[in-house]
């Protein structure tokens, strides 16, 4: 019985040492979140190429060696955001994340017409307002709706081999990001 409750104190104890460096921890990950990570280097609507040399430890980089990546901060406040960009790779998708880094939205180049980025990411309000009165510039473009106002755009471009870096660079370097203001 004795042993039993050694092992239990002893569990307990060790449970409560955890859980205090747990919450002494906590506050150094909490600034380094992908958000506050990505605003020390851009300002909202640059797009960022997360290059492994440049950026190491600056932002999160992709763990797959075969996936290159940019990502830009938006603000719905300001208007929708249009996103678009030239070029063909492989494989390309994007995420849309909120402030707190949840995933809200995907889409890949298949789900795309002629797998063409040209995005326009809009609030709900937004959306009825641009219902209204349809710009004939965004014909082919695909219309996102969200309740999110500050977020992050990911893109993320698959690239097999050396061959298709340079086309990966291109279509990384080519990708807007911009605001675009209701009528």
């Amino acid at each position: 019985m004795a042993r039993l409750s050694y092992a239990l104190l002893l569990g307990l104890v060790g449970a409560g040492i955890v859980h205090l460096a747990i919450l002494f921890l906590l506050p150094s990950y909490s600034v380094r979140d992908a958000w506050t990570r990505l605003s020390a280097v851009a300002a909202p609507y640059d797009t960022v190429r997360f290059d492994r040399e440049k950026l190491a430890g600056k932002v999160p980089i992709p763990a797959d060696p075969f996936i290159e990546a940019a990502a830009c901060r938006f603000d719905l406040s300001r208007g929708s955001l249009h996103v678009h960009g030239e070029g063909s790779v492989p494989f390309w998708s994007m995420s849309l994340y909120d402030h707190q880094g949840l995933n809200v939205f995907s889409i890949s180049d298949r789900a795309t017409p002629d797998g063409t980025l040209d995005f326009i990411v809009l609030t709900p309000a937004q959306m009825q307002h641009v219902r209204s009165r349809f710009a004939p510039d965004l014909g082919q473009s695909v219309f996102i709706e969200t309740d999110v106002e500050e977020g992050i755009v990911l893109l993320r471009v698959f690239v097999p081999d050396e061959t298709w870096e340079g086309a990966a660079t291109v279509f990384l370097d080519g990708i807007s990001c911009e605001p675009r203001p209701l009528d």
